[in-house]
């Protein structure tokens, strides 16, 4: 599949989102990322549908938003409301994935499942013929500018072999710690789509960052 940069508005300055969401355009972002978090299923507060939709009014980029969140029904239809193109739940958070998936889908949204770092991929087995995207976390989620964990990379690559066996057009996403070090060895591994937050927003040309990232997939990197 095809590489896509998704930077995460996480790491954006939210008193020029809409200055650093052209840039993002401009750089050749293939998504914006889009955290929600709700200080129960995560530490951190974030945001919610008012800001996916202010998001949605910036851009044409799809919204991929990652629910942080305990029992993220209770938020699909006001994300598809607000403009979102894709939600991703957490299957710890999510007992019932089989309805959960269905619903988003429903709502004429692509559906995805993230799983943490120690949560083994046996969680999503059953349902991964219905997914549109399997988001591996690289580190624990709730806080940005976190050390890549190493051995997710194996889980990346067994990850992909679970989707092909499923015969599924899951995309693989990975987030968390994703920079020019370590996004290339997550692209052999069989991830395509890669969430930058502090990659993109702290580096000196923000908007070359985006290529320089897409430049690191290569099957030589």
């Amino acid at each position: 599949m095809n590489v896509r940069i998704a930077p995460s508005i996480l790491s954006a300055d939210f008193a020029r989102l809409a200055d650093d969401i052209a840039m993002c355009e401009a750089g050749g972002a293939d998504v914006i990322h889009v955290d929600v978090m709700d200080g129960h299923f995560v530490p951190n507060i974030t945001f919610g549908a008012k800001v996916i939709e202010t998001v949605r009014r910036l851009t044409a980029l799809p919204l991929d938003v990652h629910m942080m969140v305990r029992e993220p029904e209770r938020f699909f239809d006001d994300f598809a409301s607000a403009g979102a193109t894709g939600m991703t739940m957490h299957a710890e958070a999510a007992p019932h994935l089989d309805r959960q998936v269905a619903r988003v889908k429903e709502l004429g949204c692509l559906a995805g499942v993230a799983i943490n770092p120690a949560t083994p991929l046996a969680a999503v087995e059953e349902i991964a013929a219905d997914l549109d995207l399997l988001l591996v976390m690289t580190v624990n989620p709730g806080f940005g500018a976190q050390r890549f964990l190493e051995y997710t990379v194996d889980k990346v690559a067994r990850a992909r072999r679970l989707l092909d066996d499923a015969r599924s057009g899951a995309r693989i996403e990975v987030d968390g710690g994703i920079n020019r070090d370590t996004i290339g060895r997550c692209w052999r591994a069989g991830a395509d789509t890669f969430v930058a937050g502090n990659a993109v927003f702290t580096a000196a040309d923000p908007r070359g960052e985006i290529g320089a990232l897409r430049e690191r997939c290569t099957e030589t990197a």
